[in-house]
């Protein structure tokens, strides 16, 4: 199989040296700069990435001899093996359950510093500190609650959408996110949509349910609205999307449905902590 080919075929699909594929292109200066962008954004997958290709994919972010482009699209693919070990991530800095964790301890701790160093040095592009952003905070750390302020409160677009899509991974920022709902921004409004969802923003309310009713919505938007709607409030859930899960669209449809079966056993499981006290 070529890259290109890789890239249209679902990851358990891979033949078991896919990884080594990549490895070879993403070292490899004189491949064409495409397939290298391919290899970058495949490599990250949790079904090949290893120390060696964390590795590889932190050196092609710290080199400014590469492409602005490659070391964004090698950042981002560190992100999601960050955040699988951060869940196995233990007091002691060791992972509680190894086997299930694709890297070591010694290199998830190496990526989350080095990261933070790139992000610090003013002298790495914008595009690439933005995409470490958005990479890293798969693994919260303390100077993130800085750099996304700093990034919303900036005035530049392109900083406030990597601050409202890092808002869903770090808590303490409501208000920014009631802010974003209503700049009129669609990619940030968006990502307002699913960081209010994610922490069950009860004050998000109204702007949900009004996006919900507004048959101005984009589809991508109202996706991201429904599932909002189940996690905001999952009692009320069923009377809002009723309608939706009765859609023509059968996306639409089956996000409603499903939005409603996982809010009624959220609502259960409320009713259940809400009498635990009678019972006992």
């Amino acid at each position: 199989m070529n890259l290109r080919t890789l890239a249209d075929t679902p990851p358990w699909d891979w033949p078991h040296d896919a990884g080594t594929l990549f490895h070879e292109v993403l070292t490899d200066n004189k491949a064409d700069e495409s397939d290298r962008l391919i290899a970058a954004e495949l490599a990250g997958d949790l079904t090949v990435i290893n120390d060696e290709l964390s590795d590889t994919l932190m050196g092609i972010v710290s080199s400014a001899d590469q492409s602005d482009q490659l070391r964004a699209a090698a950042a981002i693919s560190l992100g999601p093996v960050l955040e699988q070990a951060d869940l196995e991530q233990a007091d002691t800095d060791e992972f509680e359950d190894p086997d299930d964790v694709p890297i070591s301890a010694p290199t998830f701790h190496r990526i989350r510093r080095v990261l933070h160093k790139l992000y610090c040095d003013d002298r790495v592009p914008k595009a690439v500190r933005r995409r470490i952003l958005e990479a890293s905070v798969r693994s919260p750390q303390n100077w993130h609650q800085d750099a996304i302020s700093r990034a919303y409160s900036s005035g530049d677009r392109d900083w406030m959408l990597t601050a409202v899509f890092s808002m869903r991974r770090v808590r303490g920022f409501d208000d920014q996110i009631l802010d974003a709902l209503k700049r009129g921004d669609p990619e940030i409004e968006y990502e307002a949509v699913l960081a209010a969802g994610n922490w069950e923003l009860n004050s998000a309310w109204s702007r949900i349910t009004g996006l919900v009713h507004d048959p101005a919505t984009p589809k991508h938007l109202l996706l991201a609205v429904i599932n909002a709607v189940g996690c905001i409030r999952p009692r009320e859930a069923g009377a809002i999307l009723l309608d939706l899960a009765d859609s023509d669209d059968e996306e639409i449809a089956e996000a409603a449905d499903e939005a409603i079966t996982i809010a009624e056993g959220s609502s259960g499981e409320i009713d259940d902590e809400d009498t635990s006290d009678w019972i006992n």
